[in-house]
Order: structure tokens, then C-alpha cells, then sequence
């Protein structure tokens, strides 16, 4: 299994898998493993889904920066992603079920790890790590981030609540 993980003694450490080429800029940042080509899209066809060509998680900025087959780029705000995290622990067992995240603005990825071949799992730095990304969701959160961040601030002020 592939994964990122703090702690090396590398600067700068790059491998790429036959598929998708995962970088990350920080100081003791290390990559372990890789990821292969054969990509699952949640029963799309993995010729009319878009699938990851590059990953770089910028540490400093806190942004996943995701490059896809079709040449769309986008820069996902660590925040973003974990107020968005697929688990049910964020979006609950049904509709009416999620839950509001708070004082996440300055939450950090601490490990990522691929799943299967068609999505990454992250572990955020407030422990969070039961979210597993696929690339369709991915895409849709970059596609929609100015409309989900919106709508996230909207539900912290009714909620009198804070990044």
C-alpha cells in the first residue's frame, strides 16, 4: 500500500506510479509506494470519467493541488476537503444527517493514502481519516468549490459558528 507519511529525511521526494504522479513540497515529507493505471470511477466508464494525472499536496499553502486526464486543474483547500469529507461521520447516514465542521481552517494533511485505484484516503492533522475521496468526487468538489465553499460559509454564520 502507498502512502505519504511526515517524518523522512528527505526535502523533496517524487515517485511516480504508472498512472498518477504524486509530488508534495515540505521539508520531511516522504512518498511511499505508488499508484497503477487501472482506474474505477464508481461505475462511470473510465473512459468518459476524468481520472487524476498529477497530485501535490502543498503543505505550506494547505492546498491539494489535483491536474485531471481532461486538463482541468484545481486547488482544494485542505479546509475544503475536510468539511466535505465523504464520511459518515461529515454527511451522516442520510439526508438531514450531516454535521457542521468547525475551527477547521487550519487543518493540515498529514498522510495520504491511495484506495484501490480509484480514489485517496487522507489523515488530517485533527485525526480525521475515515473519508475516502474517489477521483468523481474530486472533480465534482473542484468543479463546484466556489459554490460549496459559499454555502459552507452561509451554514457556519447561521449557525454563529467559525472556520
Amino acid at each position: 500500500m502507498s502512502s505519504w507519511t511526515a517524518g523522512s529525511s528527505s526535502t523533496t521526494s517524487m515517485l511516480a506510479g504508472k498512472g498518477v504522479l504524486f509530488r508534495t513540497y515540505i521539508k520531511g515529507f516522504a512518498i511511499l509506494g505508488s499508484l497503477n493505471d487501472n482506474y474505477v470511477t464508481d461505475g462511470a466508464s473510465p473512459m468518459s470519467a476524468p481520472t487524476p494525472t498529477d497530485i501535490t499536496l502543498h503543505q505550506a499553502s494547505r492546498v491539494m493541488e489535483i491536474v485531471f486526464s481532461d486538463g482541468h486543474r484545481f486547488r482544494l483547500p485542505f479546509e475544503l476537503l475536510r468539511v466535505y469529507s465523504p464520511s459518515a461521520e461529515v454527511r451522516g447516514h442520510g439526508p438531514g444527517q450531516e454535521v457542521l465542521q468547525t475551527g477547521k481552517k487550519d487543518v493540515g494533511i498529514e498522510a495520504l493514502e491511495p484506495v484501490g485505484s480509484y480514489a485517496v484516503q487522507p489523515r488530517f492533522s485533527d485525526g480525521h481519516d475515515s473519508g475516502i475521496y474517489s477521483w468523481d468526487y474530486l472533480y465534482h468538489l473542484g468543479m463546484n468549490q466556489a459554490k460549496l465553499w459559499e454555502q459552507y460559509l452561509a451554514r457556519l454564520k447561521a449557525a454563529g459558528a467559525s472556520r
